[in-house]
């Protein structure tokens, strides 16, 4: 099941469409699904929870909770609107796609990428890249 909750003034306007998305990467990631809760949020709300659990004192766009146990995928997935916002005009692309890019980030994850060195991150962008376009 994969939950999508506001904290924010901000609705996905395609859930189904996005909910299959999610569905076909983890399976072809050959994970399953058990729960998924996203939660879109501002910028305080995130901050709040990246000082609590993580302690970080800086915005970030995304953080994610992962409860997953072998190839079950179970987690929270945390994302600020407003970071995607300004993460899309930094990147000069749509906040459709910046948006996009976040919610698999998350699930790639849990599915075991990391993106903590740059052979990492190139080996997580390029998978970003690639169901960004199963998407379209």
């Amino acid at each position: 099941m994969i939950n999508f909750n506001y904290e924010t003034d901000f609705s996905l306007n395609n859930k189904d469409q996005i909910s299959s998305w999610i569905l076909n990467t983890i399976y072809e990631e050959t994970y399953k699904l058990e729960e998924i809760n996203y939660v879109f949020c501002d910028d305080e709300y995130l901050h709040k929870l990246n000082v609590e659990f993580l302690n970080h004192d800086t915005l970030t766009d995304i953080i994610s909770f992962d409860y997953s146990i072998g190839k079950l995928i179970q987690g929270d997935i945390f994302i600020s609107i407003e970071r995607v916002e300004d993460n899309a005009k930094d990147f000069s692309v749509s906040f459709e796609e910046e948006l996009h890019r976040v919610i698999i980030h998350g699930i790639l994850h849990y599915c075991g990428y990391k993106d903590k060195t740059d052979a990492d991150a190139k080996v997580m962008r390029e998978k970003e890249n690639y169901y960004i376009k199963q998407l379209a």
